[in-house]
């Protein structure tokens, strides 16, 4: 695939999967070999599609109304680093918390390496910890909103 190509993956990706719900497109377009790194708690490695379901479920329950923003994307060779946004209330009881209905914005990066079509390694860089401040701080959501 060209760079080109796997930019629109990623667009594709990011629209399909965290804006719209769709799992079916994380079976799709993830590899059956997956190797991620950074999506989830520290450590914790993505090693196949079922395991990327299980972390966006839990995320996604906890803020059902996710929508992420690409602010950045660009490629070289068989990688794609995408820079995005997202804005979401946290409504579900998802994150070992009661849903708190506080107004979350949070940023992050994204690599991936696409072959052949599918996305087979992937690293994540994105503020878990001001996601957590929000949520918990009643002055940091209130600077957020």
């Amino acid at each position: 695939m060209s760079v080109d190509e796997n930019v629109a993956l990623m667009r594709r990706w990011f629209k399909e999967v965290w804006n719209e719900g769709r799992v079916e497109t994380i079976y799709e377009l993830l590899d059956e070999h997956i190797k991620g790194w950074g999506q989830d708690a520290p450590g914790q490695e993505i090693r196949k599609p079922a395991d990327f379901v299980a972390f966006f479920n839990r995320i996604h329950d906890a803020f059902p109304d996710q929508k992420v923003t690409i602010e950045d994307a660009f490629g070289a060779g068989d990688k794609v680093v995408v820079r995005w946004s997202s804005e979401m209330t946290h409504t579900g009881d998802h994150l070992g918390m009661p849903a708190t209905n506080k107004k979350v914005h949070v940023t992050g990066i994204t690599i991936a390496r696409i072959a052949n079509g599918k996305i087979v390694e992937g690293w994540d860089n994105w503020d878990q910890f001001a996601m957590m401040q929000q949520i918990a701080s009643p002055t940091a959501a209130a600077a957020g909103s």
